[in-house]
């Protein structure tokens, strides 16, 4: 199983990116797949998360209505599209992924991670 980020850069504030997770030894379908964040000096910080099966979303409260989660199945990868950032988004983000359908918030019950991709949001 390996997960792939990508996407990340520097963007202005108010500004958009896409995030990537590209997934290769699982379907992505049928589990579910997170996203997370780690500031410098901050412990790692749960984004949101889809899961297996008929796709729902979830997301930290915080950021719902600026960051969605999405997924196309045929290209086994899983997206976060995050809007409006902000200088307080900055961070390396990960996906990581379960070997259940459900979401979960703890990273820990997340079995496999991707390398992290860094993001910075700054005029």
């Amino acid at each position: 199983v390996q997960l792939q980020a990508s996407g990340g850069g520097l963007v202005q504030p108010g500004g958009s990116l896409r995030l990537s997770c590209a997934i290769s030894g699982f379907s992505p379908e049928r589990y579910a797949t997170g996203w997370f964040r780690q500031a410098p000096g901050k412990e790692r910080e749960w984004v949101g998360c889809i899961n297996g099966g008929v796709p729902r979303t979830y997301y930290v409260d915080s950021l719902k209505g600026r960051f969605t989660i999405s997924r196309d199945n045929a290209k086994s990868t899983v997206y976060l599209q995050m809007n409006s950032l902000k200088p307080e988004d900055t961070a390396v983000y990960y996906c990581a992924a379960r070997n259940t359908a459900g979401c979960a918030t703890h990273p820990g019950v997340y079995q496999s991670w991707g390398q992290g991709t860094q993001v910075t949001v700054s005029s």
